[in-house]
């Protein structure tokens, strides 16, 4: 398949048209970024305040999955604990996996490659996600036809350009039913799915190296014995599907809803990739402001948690840059943005994100 190009359009920085000077928005906004950092001597990775985030969230899901399966409380406590675990795996796959693959986690290459191995350790495969996320969402996003992560049909339709079935008038109701089978159909099916047919959507994956095939299949085994094997031995099969399923749906659902309310509200936009022409007209940053959002950026503990996903704006922006600088490179952001009359889209909290989310789902409803 032929991917879809950028054009490299100029745009007229407001400060210099009196010269006749012409500056890139994204030339211009990388340069004070960089400032931004060298002036206060501040790496652009992560520091102690990642690290210790980092051994909070790590700490708190292995001691909450030894108390689930080796000291099991009562069913209501224990079902209470499968969704603190949803949410921890969610969490750690947001502050620590997600930076490791970005190589934002830290200035060391193999201490994000060690973070980034924390997917594998929750059931997926950073090999497969580096190539889905890092190379295809980030660089196309909301392309329909290429970017993988509005690709949800049948049962979902998430952008005008594709095709509507009758199912989805009432998409805007059992849309969360959805969400919530995400992780378990993403570590159980589409891993595998990538892995034999070595595609994701209509993108070929790069080739795997004998390393990639190891670890592939060691994490996978080694998430079925501790997920699975153990769990069952211990306290049987009953016990264990409830307490599973209670976690892996709450799982998916927490995973689901920070993209869609990033991505699929009513404001950002979304382009099909042409079969005739394959330049789609924007320049790569304008494109990534028109089909990006954030969400409640003054939660303090929505920001903990997600891993600063809710500033998805710096993040599509500046994939390489730790999410604990986002509150601050923001400021930078949205004035830029300002002076050169560039959407910057944004939500004050995180209901007003998914009632448009709620709200886009029901327009893309009616045929």
């Amino acid at each position: 398949m032929q991917l879809p190009k950028f054009k490299k359009i100029k745009s007229v920085h407001p400060a210099t048209t009196c010269n006749n000077s012409i500056q890139s928005f994204h030339t211009e906004l990388k340069q004070r970024i960089s400032n931004y950092f060298e002036s206060r001597q501040l790496k652009s990775t992560g520091n102690w305040k990642l690290y210790s985030k980092a051994i909070i969230l790590l700490c708190a899901y292995f001691t909450v999955y030894i108390h689930l399966v080796f000291f099991t409380p009562p069913v209501f406590w224990a079902i209470v604990e499968c969704l603190i675990l949803g949410g921890l795996t969610a969490a750690v796959g947001f502050n620590i996996m997600h930076d490791g693959i970005h190589g934002s986690f830290s200035s060391r290459a193999w201490v994000n490659k060690m973070a980034g191995l924390t997917l594998n350790m929750l059931g997926a495969n950073n090999f497969m996600w580096k190539t889905k996320h890092n190379i295809i969402h980030h660089t196309y996003t909301n392309i329909d036809g290429v970017d993988d992560d509005i690709e949800a049909r049948p049962l979902l339709r998430l952008c005008d350009s594709q095709t509507f079935y009758k199912i989805h008038r009432f998409q805007h109701w059992y849309f969360w039913a959805a969400y919530s089978l995400l992780y378990l159909w993403w570590i159980f099916f589409t891993d595998y799915k990538k892995y034999f047919t070595k595609r994701i959507g209509n993108v070929p994956l790069k080739p795997m190296k004998i390393k990639d095939h190891f670890s592939f299949w060691f994490f996978k085994l080694l998430h079925f014995l501790f997920f699975i094997v153990i769990p069952i031995s211990i306290l049987g099969f009953k016990a264990w599907l409830i307490g599973f399923l209670a976690f892996g749906l709450f799982t998916g659902f927490a995973l689901s809803i920070v993209f869609q309310l990033a991505h699929t509200v009513e404001d950002t936009t979304f382009i099909a990739a042409s079969q005739q022409s394959q330049l789609v007209d924007e320049e790569w940053a304008i494109h990534q402001l028109k089909t990006t959002a954030n969400f409640a950026t003054r939660n303090r503990f929505i920001t903990w948690w997600l891993g600063g996903l809710n500033y998805q704006v710096e993040h599509h922006l500046f994939p390489r840059i730790s999410h604990i600088h986002y509150p601050a490179i923001s400021k930078i952001i949205r004035d830029t943005c300002l002076q050169f009359q560039i959407p910057y889209l944004e939500h004050p909290r995180m209901r007003m994100a998914f009632v448009s989310h709620v709200a886009h789902l029901r327009a893309l409803s009616r045929h």
